[in-house]
C-alpha cells in the first residue's frame, strides 16, 4: 500500500460561522424545479433509517425514487435493533443542554477526530427530527404533564435521549417505513425486495447506476438512474461476532470502493460495553443491552480476583463499583469507549464473573430498593425480558452479565459536506458513511444521524449534483452497465467453482477472530502486522479451499455469505493496515504503545488530527489519502471524564 499523507480532500464546508454555516450553504446551493424533479431518477440503496427516510422525503419533493432492499421487507432493516433512544438538543429537561452543547459532546466523544461543520449541522437537525417523528406517531416516551421524556445516556451530563422504552429503532422505522409506503402507494417509489447491490455503474466517471442480484432467482439486473445513495449500514460484521444482523454486510460500499469511491478510516469500530457474553465457540451472533441501562444499573466486580461466590453472596464492602470509583463526574455513564476499555482491564485482572470471567456485573438492585420494581419494569421492561429469555435468569432478582462487544462503525465512505463521495453522483448516509462521529460514536447519536441525512440532509444536498452537472441521458444498454453485470457474474461463478472442503462460516469465524484479537479493543504494532499476514493466508486459502454449495439460480444463502465473506476479507486487510498507520490511542482503539501513565488513551494530535481515506488502485494496491481537521469552535484537550 502506498502512502500520499499530504493529498488535501475536499470537504466543501462552508465557511462563516460555524452556527450559520448549514443556513448559508441551503441558500446557495443550487435548486430543482419542483417540475422538473420528476425528471429525475434517484436510486436508494438499503431502507433502514437513512435509507427509508431519504426515499421518502425525495418522493415527497417530488423525485422518482427506485428503492432497494436486502431483506424481504423494510421493516426488517437492521435500524430496528437500536434500543436507547436518540439525541437532540431540546432541553425538555431545562438542565443546560443547547445545540452547542450536543455538538461539543459529540465532537469531545469522538475524540476529536470528526468534522466540526458536519457535526454542528446534525446538532442543528436534531430538534427537527422529533418534530418529524413526533407528528409521524411515533410513540416516544412521556412525562405525566404529556411531554416527551428524556433520559441520559453516556458522555453527557444533561438528559437529551428521547426513547420508546427500549425498541426506539424499532418504532423509529416504524415511522419512516411508513412515510416510505405512502410514497410506494402514491407510485412515486418503486420499492423492490431481496435484491443485494453487487456493483456501482460509473458513466464518464459519475455514478449511473447499479447492478443487483436478485436474492430469490440469482439474476442479475441492471438499474440506470441520476444519482445513487448507498445507505446500506457498516461493517463491523468483519468481526464474525457482533451485535449486528448476520445479513449486515460491506459489499455494496466495498463495491463502490473499488470503482473509485474513497473509504474512510476503516480502523474506527464501536465498540459496546453492554452486551450480553459470548457463551459457546459457535455462537452465531451477539445480543446487545442497551446503554439506557447504565441510567439506573451500577457497574461492578469483586474486589479480588479469583472470587467465585454468587453475587448475592459478595458483600459491599468486597465489592468495586469501578467506574464510579475513577469517574466520579460520569460514573456508570461514561462514553462507550471508556466503560468498554474498563471491563476488559478488570476481566483481564482476573476480576471477571461467570464461568468465562468475561464478564462484569450490571446491577439494578439499589434501582429497584430505589425505586420499586414497577418503575424499572415501566422503563427496561422488555429489555430484562429479553435478557431473561436468553440467559434463563432473572435481572430483576441477580444482576445482568455483560461485556464489550463489536457494535457500530465509524469508518465509512468518505464524503464531503453535500455526504456526496469521491464518485460524484454517489451519496453516502448514515453508518456507510464516516462523517459525524470520529473515533467514538455517543450512544443515541446512530439514530440520530440517519434520519439527519435522510430528512434534512441529502434532500437538500443532491441538488448541488442533478442541477449542477450534466447529466445526458444513460440506459442499462450502456457498456458500463453490461462490464459491470459481467464482472459480477464472475466473481459469483467463480466462488461456485472452487469447490473446497471448507464452510464459508469457518473461514468468516476465523477472519473475525484474527479481528477481534489482533485489531479489536486493544491493538499494537506486532499484533497488526501479523493480523495483516494472517488475513492474507486466510484470504489466499478461502480461494484455494471454501466450499459453495448449491448453484447461483435460485435462492442460495451460501452463495450470499461466500460473496459478502470474500469481500470482508479484502477489506480486513485495510481495517489492519489503517489501524496499524494510526500512531495514537483514541476513542476506543487502544494502541498500547500509546498511553497515559493511569492508562488512558493518549492521542497524538500532532502527527494524526486528521481523517485518513483510502483510494483503491490497481489490483489490491491502496494509496492513503489525509483530510487535515481544523477546529475553530473548540479546543483540542485530552478528554476526561472523571
Amino acid at each position: 500500500m502506498t502512502t500520499q499523507p499530504n493529498s488535501q480532500l475536499h470537504d466543501h464546508v462552508p465557511g462563516g460561522p460555524l452556527d450559520e454555516k448549514w443556513t448559508r450553504h441551503k441558500f446557495d446551493l443550487k435548486l430543482v424545479n419542483p417540475a422538473n424533479r420528476r425528471k429525475f431518477e434517484i436510486l436508494v440503496v438499503g431502507t433502514g433509517l437513512a435509507g427509508a427516510s431519504a426515499a421518502a422525503t425525495l418522493a415527497e419533493m417530488g423525485y422518482s425514487v427506485t428503492s432497494f432492499c436486502v431483506q424481504d421487507s423494510a421493516r426488517r432493516a437492521h435500524s430496528i435493533a437500536a434500543q436507547g433512544g436518540i439525541n437532540a438538543a431540546k432541553n425538555y429537561k431545562n438542565d443546560g443542554d443547547s445545540v452547542h452543547r450536543l455538538f461539543y459532546d459529540t465532537i469531545k466523544g469522538g475524540d476529536y477526530r470528526a468534522r466540526e461543520g458536519n457535526v454542528h449541522r446534525l446538532a442543528e437537525v436534531s430538534r427537527q427530527i422529533i418534530d418529524q417523528c413526533v407528528a409521524q406517531g411515533v410513540p416516544f416516551a412521556r412525562e405525566y404533564g404529556g411531554l416527551l421524556d428524556n433520559r441520559s445516556f453516556g458522555g453527557a451530563q444533561v438528559a437529551r435521549t428521547f426513547y420508546a422504552r427500549g425498541q426506539t429503532g424499532q418504532q423509529l422505522l416504524l415511522g419512516a417505513y411508513g412515510a416510505l409506503m405512502r410514497q410506494v402507494g402514491a407510485g412515486r417509489v418503486k420499492l423492490h425486495v431481496r435484491k443485494e447491490m453487487v456493483d456501482l455503474v460509473e458513466v464518464d466517471g459519475v455514478a449511473r447506476g447499479i447492478v443487483t442480484r436478485d436474492l430469490t432467482n440469482g439474476q442479475f439486473e441492471r438499474w440506470a438512474g441520476h444519482a445513487v445513495l448507498l445507505c446500506t449500514g457498516g461493517y463491523g460484521n468483519v468481526f464474525y461476532l457482533s451485535t449486528n444482523a448476520k445479513a449486515s454486510n460491506v459489499t455494496a460500499a466495498w463495491r463502490a470502493h473499488k470503482r473509485g469511491a474513497f473509504f474512510a478510516n476503516p480502523c474506527y469500530t464501536q465498540i459496546h460495553p453492554t452486551c450480553i457474553p459470548v457463551h459457546g465457540e459457535f455462537q452465531s451472533k451477539l445480543t446487545l443491552m442497551s446503554e439506557s441501562l447504565r441510567n439506573d444499573g451500577r457497574v461492578w466486580v469483586p474486589q479480588d480476583g479469583g472470587d467465585g461466590r454468587l453475587a448475592a453472596e459478595i458483600s459491599e464492602g468486597e465489592r468495586d463499583y469501578y467506574l464510579e470509583r475513577k469517574y466520579p463526574s460520569f460514573g456508570n455513564l461514561v462514553p462507550r469507549d471508556v466503560a468498554s476499555r474498563n471491563a476488559k482491564q478488570v476481566c483481564d485482572a482476573g476480576r471477571g464473573v461467570g464461568d468465562t470471567g468475561q464478564a462484569v456485573y450490571l446491577d439494578f438492585r439499589d434501582a429497584i430498593q430505589r425505586d420499586g420494581r414497577d418503575t424499572i419494569q415501566a422503563r427496561y421492561g422488555n429489555l430484562f425480558d429479553m435478557y431473561a429469555r436468553i440467559t434463563g435468569e432473572d435481572p430483576y432478582s441477580v444482576p445482568m452479565r455483560i461485556f464489550p462487544a463489536v457494535h457500530y462503525t465509524m469508518g465509512g465512505l468518505w464524503v464531503d459536506y453535500n455526504l456526496e463521495s469521491t464518485v460524484p453522483g454517489l451519496f453516502v448516509l448514515g453508518e456507510a458513511n464516516f462523517s459525524d462521529h470520529g473515533a467514538n460514536r455517543l450512544g443515541a447519536s446512530a439514530l440520530m444521524q440517519g434520519l439527519a441525512d435522510g430528512y434534512f440532509v441529502v434532500p437538500a444536498t443532491i441538488a448541488s449534483h442533478l442541477a449542477g452537472r450534466t447529466l445526458p441521458p444513460v440506459d442499462t444498454s450502456h457498456e458500463a452497465f453490461a462490464e459491470a453485470e459481467a464482472a459480477s457474474q464472475k466473481r459469483f461463478q467463480a466462488l461456485l467453482a472452487v469447490q473446497g472442503s471448507r464452510t464459508v462460516d469457518s473461514f468468516h469465524r476465523e477472519l473475525g477472530l484474527i479481528c477481534w484479537n489482533k485489531c479489536g479493543m486493544s491493538r499494537n504494532r506486532a499484533g497488526l502486522e501479523e493480523a495483516l499476514q494472517s488475513i492474507r493466508s486466510l484470504r489466499a486459502a478461502f480461494w484455494q479451499d471454501v466450499r459453495v454449495l448449491g448453484d447461483a439460480r435460485s435462492l442460495n444463502q451460501n452463495l450470499e455469505h461466500a460473496g459478502r465473506v470474500a469481500d470482508f476479507m479484502e477489506f480486513g486487510e485495510l481495517m489492519v493496515n489503517d489501524a496499524l498507520q494510526r500512531e495514537e490511542s483514541c476513542g476506543g482503539h487502544f494502541r498500547e504503545e500509546h498511553q497515559t501513565e493511569e492508562n488512558e488513551a493518549q492521542r497524538n494530535d500532532e502527527g494524526f488530527c486528521h481523517v485518513t481515506a483510502w483510494e483503491h488502485r490497481d489490483g489490491d494496491s491502496e494509496q492513503q489519502h489525509t483530510e487535515e481537521l481544523a477546529f475553530e469552535s473548540v479546543q483540542l484537550s485530552t478528554r476526561s471524564y472523571k
